[in-house]
């Protein structure tokens, strides 16, 4: 017995390609930070890259390569005393309360 949904199995939501504006937006918005951190970044006169990562719902999070370690690190430093580009600990950097808790620690 022939079923009325038989006849027309071609032209049904299941056999065509999705474009859901949903997720357009979203890859133009990852691709939109990637270039406005590079250029921004660029401008500044230093070459850095860059990696993603996914986060808990489906977002994406942008982190820095550190130019000496190559970790993949939130913040970059310009060293003050050189012209040097890297993360704290490649720079040997501290907060001013680690300093302050170091300096006022007793030598065993």
């Amino acid at each position: 017995m022939l079923n009325p949904y038989d006849l027309d199995n071609f032209f049904v939501a299941e056999n065509c390609r999705k474009i859901k504006i949903d997720e357009l937006v979203s890859n133009a918005m990852k691709v939109l930070k990637i270039r406005l951190i590079e250029a921004q970044i660029s401008a500044l006169g230093v070459d850095v890259e860059f990696t993603t990562t996914k986060t808990q719902f489906n977002g994406v999070r942008v982190w820095f390569i550190c130019p000496n370690c190559k970790k993949r690190v939130g913040t970059l430093y310009e060293d003050p005393i050189g012209e040097r580009v890297g993360c704290r600990t490649c720079l040997n950097l501290k907060y001013r309360k680690q300093r302050i808790k170091i300096a006022t620690q007793k030598p065993l």
